[in-house]
């Protein structure tokens, strides 16, 4: 299968050369169409998700779920689009039309930009930077923009506060979530996210490294914004964050970059930690799928198992346990590369 996409890539290159086009063009346009076809594939996998969201909290919570509209309910996160189409877009009077309109816009086109440096399968990579690991975080790192524009544009207190209480959070979890990728950086000597999963031919690095997989799953629940540390659009303030003006399809945007960003991170845990692509029997475009939904699947559980915890309390977590930690065990695997190579491993 791997070789098949890879075939019609080639195909298409010199069909377009083949029209006149150089060969630069040529990347240009096969680009746009990986582009497309990974936005069409995130909206499928987004309806996908909210249903199984919605069916692994209500099993959680002893319910059902949706179970009325489709086979087991599956048609019901297509009836809830069709009815955020269908609403009127509400812009405040004294809103900055300009930075209210945008926010969304560009928070879904980084969450979308992520999926261009993640190996799905053997070959299957848009483009393989030697530092593929730097321009995640560095582009995930921008979201924190767009959620402080959508509460400064909103003009309304209580959504620059949600946004101001957003981005102190995800800056803090920010770093403890980069920290804890660098002791897999260390083993494998690469920046480059295809050869980190070549490294883990023989040992996938979550053995290697348990702390540092631990710690990116709590830093990346909270960069998620997702429960137990979804505190900026806590229901029980009857506000929704930097959301709280949106309305429609604005704010559908934002609920659709957030699950693009959560099967980003899931993807990026399964590279860096869980062998990426690497299983037996299977094409590796099906074990990178399947280690994708198993990691989302962690998140859902925990979101629906522990409550909420203060926000003082989250904030110190960060500064005062993980960060602390994930330096410890970089420092402890700085230690242990220089002990076995001075053993001659």
């Amino acid at each position: 299968m791997e070789h098949f996409f890879l075939n019609i890539a080639h195909s298409l290159i010199v069909w377009l050369m083949g029209l006149g086009l150089s060969s630069k063009g040529a990347d240009l346009v096969l680009l746009i169409v990986q582009w497309i076809c990974i936005v069409a594939i995130v909206t499928i996998n987004v309806i996908v998700l909210i249903w199984l969201e919605r069916k692994v909290a209500g099993f959680m919570q002893q319910r059902l779920g949706p179970n009325r509209l489709g086979p087991a309910g599956m048609f019901q996160t297509i009836a809830d689009a069709i009815k955020l189409l269908t609403k009127e877009d509400i812009i405040p009077s004294a809103a900055d039309r300009i930075i209210f309109r945008t926010a969304p816009i560009f928070f879904i086109i980084i969450a979308v930009m992520l999926y261009v440096v993640l190996p799905m399968g053997d070959g299957m990579q848009i483009v393989d930077l030697n530092v593929g690991v730097f321009y995640f975080i560095s582009v995930a790192s921008l979201s924190t923009i767009c959620l402080l524009m959508a509460g400064w544009g909103s003009n309304n207190k209580w959504s620059l506060l949600g946004a101001m209480r957003s981005v102190a959070q995800m800056i803090s979890y920010e770093i403890p979530l980069a920290f804890s990728l660098l002791g897999v950086i260390m083993i494998a000597g690469s920046l480059s996210l295809s050869d980190i999963v070549a490294a883990q031919n023989n040992i996938w690095f979550i053995i290697l490294q348990p702390v540092a997989f631990i710690t990116f799953f709590i830093a990346a629940t909270a960069e998620l914004n997702r429960g137990p540390f979804d505190m900026p659009e806590a229901e029980q303030e009857l506000t929704a964050g930097a959301y709280t003006e949106y309305t429609g399809m604005r704010w559908a945007l934002f609920f659709l970059a957030e699950y693009t960003n959560l099967v980003a991170v899931s993807a990026l845990a399964s590279t860096m930690f869980l062998g990426g692509w690497h299983g037996p029997w299977l094409p590796s475009w099906i074990w990178i799928i399947i280690k994708t939904y198993l990691v989302m699947l962690i998140f859902m559980w925990m979101k629906w198992t522990f409550p909420r915890i203060r926000m003082d309390h989250l904030m110190s977590f960060s500064w005062k346990v993980l960060i602390p930690v994930t330096l410890a065990n970089i420092l402890v695997t700085g230690a242990g590369i220089q002990f076995l190579a001075g053993m001659g491993w």
